[in-house]
C-alpha cells in the first residue's frame, strides 16, 4: 500500500519520522499547515496520517468514527490495542492518541481503502482556506493569526452499502457553531460511487481563541498559506505536480 513510504513498522509498533509526516501532509493531503513542517518547533504528525494507518491496519467499517486524543510527536513508537469494537493507538506509557470505532460490515480490500483514504485526506487538507475562511467570514469571527489553534477533534463515515468501486467525496453541508471565543466547525460530505450516493461523513474541528473578523488580516493569512503551497509545488518535478495539487 502507498502508506509504506510514510510509516516505520517495527514488530507491533509504528512510528513516523518528521520527514515522512511532512511529505504525507504536503504530497498526499495537500495540507500546508506549518505545524507539519519537518523542522517546525511545534511539529506534530498529521491526524489524517494516523487515521490512514489505522484504517489500513484494521479495515474500513460501514460505520466508522475516528477520535483524536492527543498530538503525536516524531519517532514515538505506537501500538494498536483492541477494546471491544474499537482500536486505541497508544504509546509505551499507555497514553492514548486515537480511538477508532467500527461497527457493521468490514472491508479489508487494500485498493478500495487506499482510494478512499487518498480522497478523504485530500478533502480534509482543504479545510483552510477553502472551507473555513468563508465560514469564519459568515460568522464574523477568525482564528488568532499570532497563534492559530484549530484542533482536529474527530471524523466519521457511514456507508449505506459498499460498491465495487471506491467512492469519492463531495462537499455537502458545512457549518460553524460559535460560542464566545470557541467554535465548532462541522464539515459534511457525501460518498459517491459510480454516480450514486452510497453514504456520508463529516469532519469536526474545534477553533479556539476566536476574535472579531478582520478582512485584511485574514487575507494575509490566506496569502501566506497559498504562497507556501506554490513554493512547494515549484520544487516538484513536472510529473508530480498534478497529484500534489489535486483538490486545490
Amino acid at each position: 500500500m502507498f502508506l509504506q513510504q510514510f510509516i516505520n513498522l517495527q514488530g507491533e509498533t509504528v512510528q513516523f519520522s518528521r520527514e515522512q509526516a511532512c511529505r504525507f501532509a504536503k504530497e498526499v493531503a495537500t495540507d500546508f499547515n506549518p505545524i507539519h513542517d519537518a523542522y517546525s518547533k511545534r511539529f506534530c504528525v498529521p491526524g489524517d496520517l494516523l487515521f490512514a494507518h489505522m484504517v489500513a491496519q484494521h479495515g474500513l467499517a460501514a460505520q466508522l468514527e475516528c477520535s483524536f486524543a492527543g498530538m503525536v510527536s516524531a519517532d514515538v513508537p505506537l501500538r494498536s490495542v483492541q477494546q471491544d469494537d474499537q482500536w486505541l493507538l497508544k504509546d509505551a506509557a499507555d497514553k492514548n492518541y486515537l480511538i477508532l470505532r467500527q461497527q457493521g460490515e468490514l472491508v479489508h480490500d487494500a485498493a478500495y481503502i487506499e482510494a478512499l483514504v487518498k480522497d478523504y485526506v485530500r478533502f480534509s487538507g482543504q479545510n483552510f482556506p477553502h472551507i473555513l475562511q468563508p465560514l469564519m467570514q459568515q460568522h464574523q469571527v477568525m482564528i488568532n493569526p499570532q497563534r492559530p489553534l484549530v484542533i482536529y477533534e474527530r471524523m466519521s463515515l457511514q456507508f449505506d452499502r459498499f460498491g465495487p468501486s471506491a467512492p469519492s467525496l463531495q462537499l455537502a453541508d458545512c457549518q460553524l457553531q460559535v460560542e464566545g471565543k470557541r467554535g465548532l466547525a462541522i464539515l459534511g460530505f457525501e460518498l459517491i460511487a459510480d454516480g450514486q450516493y452510497i453514504g456520508r461523513g463529516e469532519k469536526r474541528m474545534i477553533l479556539s481563541n476566536l476574535q472579531p473578523y478582520n478582512h485584511e488580516v485574514m487575507q494575509q493569512m490566506v496569502d501566506f498559506y497559498n504562497a507556501r503551497k506554490l513554493q512547494f509545488a515549484d520544487r516538484l518535478p513536472a510529473s508530480a505536480k498534478g497529484e500534489a495539487l489535486c483538490g486545490i
